[in-house]
């Protein structure tokens, strides 16, 4: 094989490789998923706003969110954690769970503060969940991440259903039955700009200070001790007149360990946009974290915060990136096998050539032993002899290998002058 057919065939070997490799990629792995299913909260609900906010950032890079309002934070959880749901994404109210190492659930990101707001009736000041005791009190709805931690926090009290009238209602009939004086409290969650709290803090109903944060916080580590600061709600009014401590929850962006690692890093992208100003609790930058043990932390968040995207999707649009990366984890095994091929290929060739070579040594060492074991030949013999040595030499001559194997040829050709000669030694010494 000449130099030029090597190369040749190494060419067709790797557009060979490189083609089938890029087929079984669109063989093996259906085309990339554009729509990302999201279960989210009630549609008037803080969750259903940070979807809302996703959604256009999400599609700019061609991705549809597909949003999906449920009762809350519990059922969130219940529809991820079910392996044949469709559901993808989802936010899950810190300390509302009890995951499991079963559930193949992942932290993406925790995103932002839920703040708990307790707004009573009545001209006596409420700072402790203790004097609630007794009074009707108003505490989320069924699958609500607020039911779970409000009865957490009432027992930690002393309250339960025995001695208190909890009532079961949404948002908006709670701020309602304490306007009209059918509840004494109420439970809220979400962030002062939503259009309940905004409300609430405008209205002649008190807003509780918790007196004893800290405690609470001790004793139900999933939630944070925040500061409502005083004048948030209105400076001209100076609403609320003092700062306000409350409780908040942490709400997690949360998916199945299945979501590809490319949405995972678009989700990412979406939180740091729509979760990484300032607002009234928390300083610039603060959110998205990785501040949670909840779920497993998704190794994609780990890269992310650390490094940042990854190099491909930093540089190409979203589409091109993923199409590269798809091809390459499917290439890399067929580009490690013909990495192997090329070194071999060499080896091959030289194992051939040699072959080809050591033919014609056998030839040549059967023709010099029986020479050597013929002492008085006669002059028919050594005619045959002579003339398979011109033969063999014959041959040698017309064999075409590259010329850095010149040198092997010959030697062969050193070696038929050897037997050739041992011939003409034989014939004159029969001759005399």
């Amino acid at each position: 094989m000449t130099r030029r057919r090597r190369r040749l065939l190494i060419v067709c070997l790797i557009l060979l490789m490189a083609a089938f490799g890029w087929g079984l990629a669109d063989a093996l792995k259906p085309a990339f998923q554009r729509t990302i299913v999201i279960t989210t909260g009630a549609d008037n609900g803080i969750y259903r706003g940070f979807a809302n906010h996703y959604a256009p950032v999400l599609k700019r890079a061609g991705i549809t969110l597909d949003i999906r309002s449920s009762s809350g934070s519990v059922e969130n959880y219940q529809r991820l954690a079910n392996p044949d749901s469709e559901y993808e994404v989802g936010f899950i109210q810190s300390g509302t769970t009890n995951p499991k190492d079963t559930d193949q659930l992942q932290t993406i990101a925790a995103v932002s503060y839920e703040p708990i707001w307790v707004f009573y009736r009545g001209d006596t000041v409420i700072d402790q969940l203790a004097q609630l005791r007794g009074k009707k009190i108003g505490i989320g709805v069924p699958g609500s991440g607020l039911l779970h931690v409000s009865l957490v926090l009432l027992g930690y009290s002393g309250i339960t259903r025995d001695n208190t009238t909890l009532l079961e209602v949404d948002a908006l009939k709670a701020y309602q039955g304490l306007e009209n004086g059918q509840l004494d409290a109420a439970f809220f969650i979400g962030r002062p700009d939503a259009d309940t709290q905004k409300a609430l803090l405008k209205s002649d109903l008190k807003l509780m200070s918790f007196a004893q944060a800290d405690a609470l916080v001790q004793k139900f580590p999933s939630l944070s001790k925040i500061i409502f600061p005083r004048g948030s709600s209105s400076i001209v009014d100076d609403l609320p007149r003092t700062d306000v401590t409350l409780l908040a929850a942490t709400a997690l962006l949360v998916s199945k360990d299945s979501l590809h690692p490319a949405l995972t890093y678009l989700l990412l992208d979406a939180a740091k946009t729509v979760h990484g100003g300032e607002d009234y609790f928390t300083p610039l930058g603060t959110f998205p974290n990785l501040n949670t043990e909840e779920f497993p932390i998704a190794d994609e968040s780990e890269r992310y915060f650390k490094s940042g995207r990854p190099f491909l999707q930093r540089y190409l649009p979203f589409w091109l990136a993923s199409l590269i990366e798809r091809r390459f984890l499917i290439l890399l095994p067929f580009m490690a096998l013909l990495i192997g091929l090329l070194q071999a290929l060499p080896r091959m060739v030289e194992a051939r050539i040699k072959k080809r070579l050591v033919v014609w040594y056998r030839e040549i060492k059967s023709l010099e032993d029986e020479v050597w074991r013929s002492p008085q030949p006669s002059a028919d013999q050594i005619a045959n002899w002579r003339n398979e040595i011109e033969s063999i030499d014959a041959h040698v001559s017309q064999i075409r290998i590259p010329h850095r194997y010149f040198e092997d040829v010959y030697s062969l050709k050193q070696a038929i002058g050897v037997v050739r000669d041992r011939i003409s030694q034989v014939a004159a010494k029969v001759g005399e």
